[in-house]
């Protein structure tokens, strides 16, 4: 029996942290749509790619680990991001019928847009709360992603458009905070000589 404990705790032991995944596949795609959102460039379509395999594809199967290792709180915010990933991706994709089937009406386009970034906002609120006690690295990523949805509803639901590029720079921080909680995982895998602090809330 002490054996079989033994192997099945080296098993446990060699499966790795899906955390910086999600993490790294989120801030990445984040970080492209949110530089267009922000005026850094034009052609926000360049993030299909990524919101499908990356974002959204990644995210999911980051997501499903979390849930495997019994992380509830994990498993829920990366399957439900690249859930975002993957509608989103659907939403702006030339062809998918999503945005013809407003008929041309930009301001019917706009508002559901808003409900549907709005939706989210209030997802990510919630999470974030769900964070009070982690650390402040992961506060950090769930507060500001609450702010870049709400920047970014506001300026599809009549807001204007400099909401939206409030929500883009918003975003890139996000996104920042994201790269850094992601490569604190992976330092904390023991392979490297330092560690990024995270700043435990206890």
């Amino acid at each position: 029996m002490a054996q079989v404990a033994t192997e099945r705790s080296e098993t446990a032991a060699a499966v790795a942290n899906p955390a910086p995944l999600g993490l790294s596949a989120f801030a990445l795609t984040t970080f492209v749509l949110s530089a267009s959102n922000a005026g850094l460039f034009k052609g926000g379509t360049i993030v299909l790619g990524l919101a499908f395999f990356y974002g959204g594809l990644g995210q999911i199967i980051a997501g499903v680990q979390e849930l495997r290792s019994g992380n509830t709180f994990g498993g829920t915010a990366f399957t439900s991001y690249g859930g975002f990933w993957l509608a989103f991706a659907v939403i702006i994709t030339p062809g998918s019928g999503v945005v013809a089937s407003f008929g041309g009406d930009a301001a019917a386009l706009h508002t559901a847009l808003g409900y549907f970034l709005l939706g989210w906002a209030i997802f990510t609120t919630w999470m974030f709360l769900c964070t009070l006690r982690t650390n402040l690295a992961l506060m950090g990523v769930f507060l500001f992603l609450a702010l870049t949805f709400f920047a970014l509803s506001i300026g599809e639901l009549g807001g204007g458009s400099n909401w939206g590029m409030i929500g883009g720079w918003l975003g890139l921080i996000t996104a920042v905070l994201a790269w850094y909680t992601a490569m604190a995982g992976v330092l904390a895998s023991g392979k490297s000589m330092f560690n990024l602090p995270t700043f435990p809330m206890g």
